[in-house]
């Protein structure tokens, strides 16, 4: 039995050994893989599922998606003439992958974001299932490897909205596509556990009276937050469901702050607040798209025929063409996650540093951009007022004031977050957990709860 954090940034397995919660070790990844893939072609994405599964799992599979096996195949012998490979990568190797060819192959970052998306055809749910199944599967078998025995039972960590507030079909439809590709690769046993009241889990163990515990987890898709009753006593009882005081949640994470800080930090050297001939401000809308990676809509008008001759028209009448054919470039070369990912490394580099400078001499010679830590907080304004929202929520929910804030994400790890949630909670002590491994913790102790 494992606890399993399939998460938006990274993805992480957890057992119970000795009765303490032990992150296993992931091959080459390490304890943490990033929830990434990355296919030569989409449509051989659904063949190598079919591989990995069992005799018997193949043959119901290939009756579900026969057509798409079949596009498939076709796929496949292009590529073996061609001379390109035919295997799926995951986690860094996809993403170098994909930065080595942007506008070859297919590549995805954080599926999760989208498995709750409104207005999804049945052949995007189906495409998202076995893109999901792809990457359980190969977490799976590699935390098989580390074992050396089968994992049949797992406890999936999810967040309380996978969309927004008042989100249910979102959710039951995510809920829906994670069943059943945790089931599609071998897991017998499937549930499911609030991601915070996971970390909730976790932290419990430290406390010697009752407490009552806001937790906070800032992810790399969502912001959740849950008013727990914690402590001794309440940890010997399997029934938790009167200690679980509120609960809310969106999704507004880390995703959301490198796209905010992308638009804001890079994009006007692109031409965003630039003018037209004409002194009116450029159009504003191919930009917001260009770098909204979490937006399945948004993206597929950006990279169209069409959008790309709006920006050749806007080249033509913008008063810096120089500045929008950078966005031309982004558009033709398929850059939005390099864009994206630079502002993420950005990001992390402004943890421990006031200034950091990255160069995208690949998009345009000599293009470097300086960022400052102050940058990073003013584009993230909005991010975070949503963020402060979903604490006052669960507080105002639960009817009571939290005797200690814990915090976990990877996202709550920057210091203008910290810095944030201390002015929130001047009088309340602030708990910061292990950003990356509470979540992954907490489902192991609860998988080993449910299932012993």
């Amino acid at each position: 039995m494992i606890g399993f954090d399939y998460g938006t940034s990274n993805c992480a397995v957890g057992v119970m050994e000795n009765n303490k919660p032990k992150l296993l070790s992931l091959g080459d990844h390490g304890h943490y893989v990033i929830s990434s893939l990355y296919a030569p072609s989409r449509d051989i994405i659904v063949n190598w599922l079919h591989k990995h599964l069992t005799l018997t799992d193949q043959k119901i599979f290939c009756e579900q998606r026969q057509r798409q096996l079949q596009r498939g195949q076709n796929a496949l012998r292009e590529l073996e003439l061609d001379g390109y490979s035919t295997e799926l990568s995951f986690g860094q190797q996809a993403l170098d992958n994909y930065l080595q060819e942007p506008d070859e192959g297919y590549y995805i970052k954080s599926p999760k974001s989208f498995l709750g998306a409104s207005g999804l055809m049945p052949q995007q749910i189906e495409l998202f299932e076995d893109i999901v199944a792809s990457m359980m599967s190969n977490i799976k078998t590699l935390a098989e490897a580390t074992l050396g025995r089968t994992i049949s039972q797992t406890v999936i960590g999810r967040p309380i909205n996978f969309q927004g507030l008042q989100s249910e079909e979102s959710n039951r439809q995510a809920i829906d596509i994670l069943t059943k590709a945790a089931k599609r690769v071998g897991f017998i046993d499937v549930d499911f556990q609030f991601e915070p009241v996971a970390a909730g889990f976790e932290y419990e163990e430290s406390l010697t009276s009752e407490t009552k515990v806001l937790v906070v987890d800032i992810g790399g898709g969502t912001t959740d937050c849950s008013m727990l009753l914690m402590g001794p006593k309440q940890a010997t009882q399997i029934d938790r469901r009167q200690h679980f005081l509120s609960h809310s949640g969106e999704r507004v994470g880390g995703n959301d702050l490198d796209i905010a800080l992308a638009l804001k930090g890079f994009m006007p050297s692109f031409g965003l607040n630039s003018q037209l001939k004409t002194g009116r401000p450029m159009p504003v809308h191919s930009f917001w798209q260009a770098m909204a990676i979490n937006n399945i809509n948004d993206q597929t008008e950006f990279y169209s025929s069409a959008n790309e001759r709006v920006i050749q028209q806007l080249i033509r009448v913008s008063k810096q063409p120089a500045l929008i054919s950078r966005l031309l470039t982004i558009q033709q070369q398929r850059l939005s996650y390099r864009m994206v990912n630079a502002a993420e490394q950005s990001k992390i580099a402004l943890t421990d540093n006031e200034h950091h400078q990255i160069d995208l001499f690949d998009i345009d010679t000599d293009l470097s951009i300086i960022l400052e830590r102050s940058h990073f907080s003013s584009a993230c304004q909005r991010e975070l007022t949503s963020i402060a929202g979903l604490m006052k929520e669960a507080i105002t929910q639960a009817n009571c004031q939290p005797d200690v804030v814990f915090v976990t994400g990877g996202t709550a790890k920057s210091p203008v977050i910290n810095q944030f949630l201390k002015q929130k909670f001047e009088q309340t002590p602030i708990i910061v957990g292990d950003y990356f491994g509470s979540v992954t913790s907490g489902l192991a102790r609860w998988a080993n709860r449910i299932y012993s």
